[in-house]
């Protein structure tokens, strides 16, 4: 399966014990789908659009907060008609590591008392009315404040977001295992089938997911859509019966998946940057 989480370290670490952020930027610079050895407390200021958190999408808006944990990946997909004036998204954003939860327990018996026996989170959370509003605050705050000050807030915030009871879950870890043996899965499907149509519903009732279930878990797992991912599977297919095999154009379409030739000479030529009897020429000259 190819990986399209992308690992990310908070900055300077060795100089702060957590990393906040105002964050304005062009709606299309975002993060792409990324995870993180870090707690990620996230206010959304301006924009909205779906929000990927370990196994579930949810709609977001501004105003929203939402907790993800340690290791969860996650994309915050913002519409591009969400965007202000200039074309920015906005949030404002607290990560940090759980060994500062523990070494401030560890230090501090107040914080130490007020987090006894709770459950961290394995879930990504989105806070109710309550815990929202405290924590909006809090990080609107956090703006004015220098590094120290920012910390005591930190001290305030911690108890907030791992007490609360206002929140519903806004998606489960995925476990990769389970990931591989379904991408595999699809995998196997696509080469049994591919010299024939291959329908979406076809492929969401194998892998026991609905139609809409299926094409967001695919392109999320794959960075592309399954039409794509088909596409550039009978192109692959083209492309090997084009270099070993003496047989026509016409022939390698339909053996490809293909069942229109000129539909078939326009994908090839968009993708691979030639006709089929070019590529072919092509290869016997080299």
């Amino acid at each position: 399966m190819k990986d399209v989480v992308i690992p990310y370290d908070l900055p300077d670490q060795e100089n702060h014990s957590f990393f906040f952020i105002d964050q304005r930027v062009d709606v299309r610079m975002e993060a792409k789908l990324h995870r993180h050895d870090a707690w990620e407390l996230y206010y959304v200021l301006q924009g909205y659009g779906t929000r990927t958190a370990g196994d579930t999408l949810q709609p977001f808006a501004a105003g929203d907060v939402v907790l993800i944990p340690p290791s969860m990946h996650h994309h915050w997909d913002y519409a591009p008609s969400s965007a202000d004036k200039e074309g920015c998204i906005r949030y404002l954003m607290v990560a940090f590591r759980h060994t500062l939860v523990q070494r401030c327990m560890e230090v501090f018996p107040e914080l130490r008392n007020g987090l006894t026996g709770v459950v961290f989170p394995t879930e990504a959370l989105k806070f109710g009315v309550r815990s929202s509003r405290i924590v909006r605050q809090a990080l609107h705050k956090m703006n004015g404040l220098n590094e120290l000050e920012r910390l005591c807030e930190m001290f305030r915030l911690l108890p907030v977001i791992f007490t609360a009871s206002d929140y519903s879950f806004a998606g489960k870890p995925v476990r990769m295992e389970r990931d591989v043996r379904r991408m595999q899965q699809i995998h196997a499907y696509v080469m049994a089938h591919y010299i024939h149509p291959i329908s979406l519903d076809d492929m969401a009732a194998e892998t026991g997911m609905n139609r809409s279930a299926f094409c967001s878990y695919f392109k999320r797992c794959k960075g592309m859509t399954f039409s794509q991912f088909v596409t550039q599977y009978r192109l692959n297919t083209a492309c090997e019966l084009l270099k070993h095999s003496q047989k026509s154009v016409s022939e390698v379409c339909y053996l490809a998946g293909f069942n229109d030739l000129p539909h078939f000479i326009r994908v090839f030529r968009k993708n691979i940057g030639t006709t089929p009897s070019q590529y072919r020429k092509r290869l016997q000259q080299t």
